[in-house]
């Protein structure tokens, strides 16, 4: 390790990753701060016991260091810095000091004044009901090898959360266990682009405040069908009129009542709200893995248009939209078009992803270096094909436990911007997500980021050597499929630029 500082001679304490200080700490920042310096690596005691940053001053050049330490129920606070130093050595030596008598002192010494009446610590995964009324997919959570790296950033991340209505451990392993992963998600996400939350109030879910300006974000699910306590399945897909009818239809309806409901609420008229832009961000759970395949139905139903490809004679490829009235199905009509409702000016965008989920807490747990260390993940999936003229996505395939693979929690986000909102959302405030725009013609235009994975899958597999797994891999994490066999992102690349299409 070669970070400037001569580190290896503190055993004790490992560099991490900013994906593994965020899971411990990262909601702890001051947006402040880094106005003032930049970020220059990361560092633990004891497993994650105590966690710290370097720095440098923008201004002067010098170096600093700055102490993390749990409070009474766990949630990481700011608890010293050193003086700041001209001499990295002696800075860095400083620091690695201060973690230490941060380690050594009594725990108590680093409750804050505000946490004195504040309860213990919340136990997450410890089932306090019965078997039968537990969600599956929080019994898969705490009971299978395969989910021990979701375990273990989930329960690091989770000590952010204020527990309001005082239901949390019940929705979580019961019946909210779908809106707590997305919540979770939401705010992994929005602490990994820089933001702090302002929680004097409840509502809405995120108050975002960051360097380069703010907004307030809800959180929207898709809930199943229900006919009293009983799920009622979707209909079926079997045939493409059937498959039409559920993308064109079904799942519009769908999407429309969740979204409606949150409009009905008026968050716009809050004071922590108004005048900023304000965002819905919506996930699908209406069925299992229904949320990888439901984006074309939220896209037809927030910009009321269905986009068919038409292909020429010399392959070249033109969008024509389609403007659309209403979705209709089992004897239920809505209009189309959420953008297009009076009320729904006073949102700024729906945010949505394929990637609230355990498999998505899967990987980054892998990357923040959590779990039983014998987990190996191999993701599939499709991404877009930089090819104007492309008819159908790339596939491909990655190594999750591969150094160097790559993904941040921003990663496969969808900002759909209201094209008629009183205070529209900058694209800076989102950066790695795709933002996508429909004009008064209907056509629709996208910025999107080098890596916007779809509809991916993740496979584990359980008590194995990893270090073995990754050597048999090879180099490269991430293998497109072309003409017939799997390339390296890299050869992939060159193969496009050999044939003059560029990227």
């Amino acid at each position: 390790m070669d970070d400037g500082f001569g580190s290896g001679h503190i055993p004790t304490m490992d560099q991490i990753s900013l994906v593994r200080f965020n899971a411990i700490a990262g909601y702890a920042r001051n947006p402040a701060v880094q106005l003032l310096g930049d970020e220059l690596c990361h560092f633990e005691l004891d497993a994650g016991r105590i966690v710290g940053m370097m720095l440098r001053d923008r201004t002067d050049g010098d170096f600093t260091g700055i102490v993390f330490a749990p409070d009474r129920k766990l949630r990481f606070r700011y608890v010293t810095q050193t003086i700041f130093n001209e001499d990295p050595q002696a800075a860095f030596a400083a620091f690695a000091q201060a973690m230490q008598e941060a380690a050594d002192a009594p725990p108590e010494e680093h409750y804050q004044d505000e946490d004195e009446d504040d309860g213990e610590p919340v136990d997450f995964f410890t089932p306090v009901y019965e078997a039968d009324r537990l969600h599956p997919d929080f019994v898969q959570l705490i009971s299978e090898e395969a989910n021990s790296p979701a375990r273990g950033i989930i329960e690091k991340m989770m000590r952010w959360y204020e527990d309001v209505d005082g239901n949390f451990i019940e929705q979580f392993q019961t019946t909210g266990f779908d809106q707590r992963i997305w919540e979770l998600y939401l705010f992994a996400t929005l602490v990994e682009l820089g933001y702090v939350f302002d929680r004097e109030q409840p509502m809405p879910d995120f108050v975002c405040k960051g360097l380069v300006g703010g907004f307030s974000l809800e959180a929207v699910t898709v809930a199943p069908t229900r006919k009293g306590a009983v799920i009622v399945p979707p209909p079926p897909r079997d045939t493409p009129k059937e498959e039409l009818a559920f993308v064109a239809q079904y799942m519009p309806i769908k999407f429309g009542s969740a979204l409606y409901s949150k409009l009905c609420k008026r968050y716009w008229e809050k004071p922590q709200v108004a005048g900023r832009p304000f965002v819905l961000a919506v996930a699908d759970f209406s069925s299992p893995d229904a949320m990888y395949n439901s984006a074309p139905s939220l896209e037809r139903y927030l910009f009321g248009y269905w986009h068919e490809g038409v292909v020429d004679e010399n392959g070249t490829l033109t969008i024509v939209p389609h403007k659309i009235e209403q979705h209709a199905f089992g004897g239920k009509t809505i209009p189309s078009g959420f953008f297009r409702i009076a009320d729904a000016a006073n949102v700024s965008a729906v945010v949505s992803s394929p990637a609230g989920d355990l498999s998505k807490f899967n990987r980054m747990g892998v990357l923040a270096g959590f779990g039983s260390g014998h987990v190996a993940l191999i993701r599939e999936g499709n991404l877009p094909d930089p090819d104007p003229n492309a008819t159908a996505p790339l596939r491909f395939q990655a190594l999750v436990n591969a150094p160097d693979y790559v993904e941040s929690w921003v990663e496969s986000m969808n900002v759909y911007h209201n094209p008629g909102a009183v205070h529209r959302l900058d694209p800076a405030l989102m950066p790695g997500a795709a933002h996508h725009d429909c004009w008064q013609d209907g056509q629709v235009t996208s910025l999107l980021p080098e890596m916007h994975p779809f509809g991916t899958s993740t496979a584990a597999e359980t008590q194995v050597d990893v270090a073995s797994i990754v050597e048999e891999w090879g180099d490269g994490a991430v293998k497109i499929w072309s003409d017939d066999k799997w390339l390296r992102w890299s050869e992939f690349l060159k193969s496009r630029e050999t044939i003059g299409q560029g990227t």
